[in-house]
């Protein structure tokens, strides 16, 4: 049975409030370390660390927009094997349902974990959140969260959230075992506990928690945020689909790839020890570059760069949850996440399927349906 809390916020100060809430749990019997993102020592940038000292706890940031990787991988190294003893892991939605793909791929055992989700009101770049933080990032927080939860969306210096967080239409967490939630509450006076499954229950129950409703206010709000998310990720598909509906556009939208695979190493569904893209098989004879030229007239170096991009979204796009990684870790900028969000979506829906939505659903692939598809097989439905 779900259950609702109203944690009060003290002194307007949501970081530091929810910070008590951390060391509160941290010091049950029951949960032996969180990773959360915390910031590092002399830099403003915010990190997943795993901390077991609820003492070292007083630089966590829950709402920092910063999102420089998605945790989903570093949750998949801590409960590969049992590790003797509950974590809690607090996460963004898009890096829960990273997990919950991981999971179904044979990749975690959430057993030992619980999943601590927020509501996400979205995050900046990197370069803009280093910028956006810099005097000060307690300060910084604060200050993006009024605008981000004003619905004004303007912030100073002519920030903007990130292309992924903008078209994100999944900024609830509805895979996690307890929710902390701040849309439609004022955030300067309290935040919202949901315990959403059986092991969510449990710890509402240890922390202790009143009971109470969350506020009217909030359905709305979140059906809101919902809806101008999925307006503009509409409209980016739309524009996507229009720059690379050829070969020769697709190769034009990839042309400055420069094979450094930054954006497979930062996908945190793409899980695979070894890819065929760093083995021998790509590395050409130089006679070979010299006949593709001749036989050309010209051709682009490196090479192999469309092939692997296609290779990818056919390995990836029935688990892709649209975080942005491979965006943010693109040294050239190219708009991967558009690409890749683009492709997921048809490809999902062609399954009836929503990548991270719930461990009781199979990856579409590793489930033959017998009647699936009639129309290319020439079975019968």
């Amino acid at each position: 049975m779900t259950q609702t809390a109203l944690c009060s916020v003290t002194d307007g100060n949501l970081t530091q409030s929810v910070q008590a809430l951390l060391h509160t749990m941290l010091a049950l019997d029951s949960i032996q370390a969180i990773l959360v993102p915390q910031h590092l020592p002399g830099k403003s940038m915010v990190m997943p660390v795993l901390v077991s000292d609820p003492e070292r706890l007083e630089r966590v940031d829950l709402f920092a927009p910063a999102f420089p990787m998605n945790a989903a991988k570093l949750v998949s190294r801590l409960s590969r094997k049992p590790a003797g003893g509950k974590i809690a892991v607090v996460l963004r939605p898009c890096e829960i349902r990273a997990y919950i793909e991981l999971v179904k791929l044979k990749q975690g055992i959430p057993d030992d974990l619980i999943l601590v989700g927020i509501d996400c009101p979205g995050a900046f770049t990197n370069t803009d959140y280093l910028r956006f933080a810099a005097a000060d990032d307690a300060l910084a927080t604060n200050a993006f969260l009024k605008t981000a939860l004003s619905g004004d969306g303007r912030f100073d210096g002519g920030i903007d959230l990130s292309p992924a967080c903008k078209v994100c239409e999944y900024p609830v967490p509805d895979g996690a075992d307890l929710l902390i939630g701040i849309f439609g509450l004022d955030s300067d006076r309290q935040f919202l506990l949901v315990a959403q499954t059986t092991k969510g229950d449990a710890l509402f129950e240890q922390l202790k928690l009143t009971p109470a409703a969350p506020p009217d206010a909030r359905a709305a709000a979140v059906e809101q945020r919902v809806k101008t998310r999925t307006d503009a990720r509409d409209a980016m598909f739309a524009e996507t689909r229009e720059r690379t509906e050829n070969l020769e556009k697709l190769s034009g939208y990839l042309a400055a790839c420069v094979n450094c695979y930054n954006c497979r190493v930062a996908c945190p569904v793409c899980y695979c020890r070894e890819c065929v893209f760093v083995t021998d098989v790509f590395d050409h004879e130089p006679f070979q570059y010299l006949r593709w030229a001749r036989r050309k007239g010209a051709v682009k170096m490196p090479t192999d760069t469309v092939f692997y991009h296609i290779t990818r979204l056919a390995h990836m796009s029935t688990a892709c949850v649209g975080c942005g990684q491979c965006s943010n870790a693109c040294p050239n900028d190219i708009p991967l996440m558009e690409l890749f969000h683009t492709t997921a979506h048809v490809t999902q829906a062609a399954f009836d399927y929503q990548a991270g939505r719930s461990l009781d659903e199979a990856p579409p692939l590793a489930v033959f349906r017998e009647n699936e598809y009639a129309e290319v097989t020439g079975g019968k439905h």
